[in-house]
């Protein structure tokens, strides 16, 4: 489709920029910051509308716009002269306030009629004003004391004060802050100074009093801890007599027990001990018996071996001094069992002891009869040179002797051998006889 040129009238381009401009000057918007006061074709219907943060249509050429700004405006507030408190001393304040329009439509109106088309720094010059004399009026009706310790009570009461006089400015105080106050004649310092004095006072009688406090707790918890120590050491003193009580008593059944058991392995120690003597005593003298026993046979056979040779002097001699021998053995091997029985059994074996040597003593008894007649003349033989020194010893201290009869010689000798007999008879021995027993018969009767 081929492309024409499309010609606009010039009459539609002036009347669409009517209509654009017709729209823009009729439809207005108001910034928040703002407030946007219409006046004019319906003043006679009522105040002038006010719009603020919003948009409203007005009649081009009948309406008039007007702005008012809604900022706030910082105030220095400075009295130019001294004031008087309710004490007469004069002081000078030195605050800063922010004061703006209000937001309310019927404030602005207010406003619109005191400052329309006034800069801030007017609308600052007025407030300050206000605000100033009221401030005077407050402060001649408190005390300095007062003004200086309660400055929010000051400021809330200034602002009040003023509250009603700026609205019917349109005007409010958003806020109010004291910064100083200043005398001519350092009442602000003495009273410093005094205040400090009466703080120092204060903090040295609070010092003065928490130190009493602390001395009078430090006391109390030095007597509850001196208390509950002494329970304390009461409680451990009972817990370690309790414990002690329990222990003297468990050492009581041990030692009893141990007393029990002590006595019962002595009485079985004892026991043992004595079965063990016993024992060793029975076969001791079972042995002993078996060695009597051996020696019995041992005699026995040494006898029929001494009879079977009797006629050989010297295996009789031999047989004879073995005899002796071993009898003499058999008494000191006896005497030494009889020793070491005794040191072993020196505190219970008394009584085994005296039977051991009686039983000793018997078996030597026993030995001694059962020798035979050749011991017997052997044992005389080896002893009668001793008898027949002792008979002949007395004749050794005589000078002379004169004998009568068959010759001195023969008198002596036959003296002597009488004596001999004499003391053999004397002792049991029958020396004749003994020699007859020994002797075979016709050895006797060769010999006669």
């Amino acid at each position: 489709m081929p492309i024409t040129n499309i010609i606009i009238p010039a009459s539609c381009v002036v009347l669409i920029l009517l209509i654009v401009i017709f729209f823009k000057s009729t439809y207005l918007t108001a910034p928040p910051n703002k407030a946007l006061i219409i006046s004019g074709f319906r003043k006679s219907a009522g105040k002038p509308r006010v719009v603020i943060g919003g948009s409203t249509i007005r009649i081009p050429f009948l309406e008039r716009i007007d702005e008012i700004a809604l900022d706030l405006i910082q105030v220095d507030i400075k009295t130019s002269s001294s004031v008087p408190t309710s004490e007469y001393i004069n002081i000078n304040v030195d605050a800063v306030a922010n004061v703006k329009v209000a937001s309310n439509p019927e404030y602005v109106v207010r406003a619109a009629e005191n400052f329309l088309n006034k800069d801030a720094d007017h609308i600052g010059y007025v407030a300050q004003q206000v605000i100033e004399g009221n401030m005077r009026e407050i402060i001649g009706q408190m005390k300095l004391s007062e003004l200086i310790q309660k400055r929010d009570i000051f400021a809330q009461k200034v602002q009040s004060s003023v509250q009603e006089e700026m609205a019917r400015m349109g005007l409010e105080v958003v806020n109010l802050t004291i910064q100083n106050f200043i005398d001519d004649n350092s009442v602000i310092t003495d009273l410093g100074i005094e205040n400090i004095s009466q703080i120092r006072k204060d903090a040295a009688i609070s010092k003065a009093n928490a130190e009493r406090d602390v001395a009078i707790a430090q006391a109390q918890a030095s007597d509850q801890s001196n208390k509950a120590k002494v329970a304390a050491q009461v409680s451990i003193a009972e817990q370690n007599k309790d414990l002690a009580i329990r222990q003297a008593q468990f050492k009581i059944e041990e030692d009893q027990k141990k007393a029990a058991a002590d006595a019962a392995y002595k009485i079985q120690e004892e026991a043992e001990r004595r079965s063990i003597e016993t024992a060793s005593v029975e076969a001791d003298i079972a042995r002993r018996e078996k060695e009597i026993e051996l020696r019995e046979k041992e005699v026995q056979l040494k006898e029929r071996e001494l009879d079977a040779n009797v006629r050989k002097k010297a295996e009789a001699e031999r047989y004879a001094a073995e005899q002796a021998a071993e009898a003499k053995k058999y008494e000191e091997a006896q005497a030494a069992e009889a020793k070491r029985i005794a040191m072993e059994e020196e505190a219970k074996g008394i009584e085994a002891i005296g039977i051991a040597e009686a039983r000793a003593l018997e078996l030597k008894a026993e030995a001694m009869a059962k020798l035979n007649e050749a011991g017997k003349l052997e044992m005389l033989l080896s002893a009668l040179p001793e008898i027949v020194k002792a008979a002949s010893d007395p004749l050794n201290k005589v000078g002379s002797i004169t004998m009568y009869g068959d010759g001195n010689s023969t008198r002596l000798v036959k003296d002597i051998m009488t004596t001999v007999s004499q003391v053999s008879e004397g002792v049991g021995l029958d020396i004749p006889g003994l020699v007859n027993k020994v002797m075979p018969k016709g050895e006797e009767n060769s010999g006669q």
